[in-house]
């Protein structure tokens, strides 16, 4: 797909924020799926604002018109962890207080959609979930999963469907509101037929949905765009009722510009709305890299809407867009929830000047040399204990801060050298470095942005040796 200029972004976005208000149904801040009639009051966040009321939680409705689902939707991905102390003795770090308070902050303000994974959390997340979410009617949330069968050794029938059963255990649940197969695109056709196809689990899950324990059927995406437009050209048969899809406002036509295989937000969602399939967004904040912006950038948005956080921007985005059912976002702390509820309670659609606005800071953005992580630890455990996420994470702090020793010459050299070498030694251990990888390539296939990660590895690699050589 080629970018669009300025007169064609504002032309395929301009009717967004007109018709938005004729699709979209508002609840209550209390009351999660039902209806209520109380308003609430929430503090922190980011914004500087200081205490701010909320309203009515936007709401969208499903492909069949039966389900109103908050347009805040909890990804829970990024459980908040106890320290290594607590860690129980099966490995399972998710610290489940926490989790519980903030589950019921999020439901007690109209949040209803949850998305889990059997992969996420080191395995935990279904179980954290299902205990957090049991304790509320099951009236009152619709819970999301997935058939992650990415290992070849659950790959057969008998493991597909061992490990739907087994979602069903720890969630807690007789039924899944919206079950979807687990990243699609990755590896194209072949592999998609080898997981969902050949083994006869495409067949299982429909079944379940015409019994129903499966409400709601989808996927989501990454990847290969021939998937993507194959599944839908059989939406006749499959009759899909919802699509997960990776979209923002640096996606929505840069996508392509990022990484290899990508595919431009603005088509995958415009083939969703060609069939009338609500999209749920995946990585609003790209990894949370939109709200960790270089400074100038920060500021750049503050100077539109003074009273908006940098990350808010991100979500309203999405929001704006009439056929979005949900947007996921991954809250492990209270401040992180509170300032998105302010986004949803109610949903303020963006204008067509804000979208261009965006577009602006996109291409603002995109001349920073940052890796397009978005931190989903896919690509763990390397073989030879590198940490992936972490040394792609901290570089783009660094880049983002300014911290980037360019110049020997330059009269801030020394200094800058300085911070970014101990920075990166206090950030991840020597042990675990980019000067560690063979270049085996094994994690390569695992990232749905696509990285080439061992040749991103050996650039930072060879930067931290130049500045420890002082070059």
């Amino acid at each position: 797909m080629k970018n669009l200029d300025r007169r064609e972004f504002l032309k395929r976005v301009g009717a967004a924020g007109a018709v938005v208000g004729a699709t979209v149904a508002l609840d209550s801040c209390t009351g999660g799926a039902g209806t209520g009639a109380v308003s609430g009051v929430i503090t922190g966040g980011n914004n500087g604002t200081g205490e701010k009321p909320i309203g009515p939680m936007t709401h969208r409705t499903n492909r069949r018109g039966d389900d109103q689902v908050s347009l805040l939707g909890y990804g829970c991905m990024r459980w908040p962890t106890v320290s290594r102390s607590k860690v129980q003795p099966d490995g399972n770090d998710i610290d489940q207080e926490q989790v519980n308070r903030l589950v019921d902050y999020a439901i007690e303000h109209g949040v209803n959609y949850f998305d889990a994974s059997p992969v996420y959390c080191k395995g935990f997340c279904e179980k954290a979930t299902g205990i957090a979410l049991s304790r509320h009617p099951r009236e009152s949330y619709y819970i999301a999963t997935k058939l992650s069968n990415f290992a070849e050794s659950l790959q057969s029938r008998e493991a597909g469907i061992r490990m739907f059963q087994n979602s069903l255990r720890e969630l807690q649940v007789d039924y899944i509101d919206y079950y979807l197969l687990h990243s699609v695109g990755g590896g194209g056709m072949a592999n998609f037929s080898k997981r969902y196809l050949d083994n006869g689990m495409l067949d299982y899950c429909m079944e379940q949905r015409e019994k129903g324990v499966i409400r709601n059927l989808g996927f989501s995406f990454h990847g290969d765009v021939e998937v993507f437009n194959w599944l839908l050209a059989n939406d006749d048969k499959y009759h899909w009722d919802f699509v997960q899809i990776q979209m923002n406002y640096v996606d929505w036509l840069h996508a392509e510009e990022q990484s290899r295989n990508n595919v431009n937000a603005v088509y995958l969602y415009g083939e969703l709305q060609k069939r009338g399939i609500p999209a749920v967004i995946m990585e609003p904040l790209l990894g949370g890299r939109l709200s960790k912006l270089p400074v100038h950038v920060q500021n750049h948005l503050k100077e539109r809407r003074p009273d908006m956080s940098v990350a808010s921007w991100a979500f309203r985005f999405c929001g704006t867009y009439p056929g979005v059912m949900t947007v996921l976002s991954g809250m492990t702390y209270m401040e992180h929830l509170q300032d998105n509820l302010r986004s949803f309670c109610p949903l303020d659609a963006l204008t067509d000047e804000d979208l261009a606005y965006l577009e602006e800071t996109a291409n603002n953005i995109l001349t920073y040399p940052t890796v397009p992580c978005n931190d989903c630890n896919y690509c763990m455990p390397c073989p030879y204990g590198i940490n992936i996420p972490a040394i792609f994470v901290h570089y783009n702090k660094l880049v983002n801060e300014g911290v980037v020793p360019k110049d020997a010459e330059d009269p801030d050299y020394r200094e800058l050298r300085r911070k970014y070498l101990i920075s990166f030694d206090r950030a991840v251990p020597a042990i675990r470095q980019a000067d560690h990888c063979i270049g085996c390539n094994q994690c390569s296939s695992h990232c749905p942005q696509n990285i080439r990660i061992p040749q991103q590895l050996r650039r930072i690699a060879k930067r931290i040796e130049d500045l420890r050589q002082n070059l």
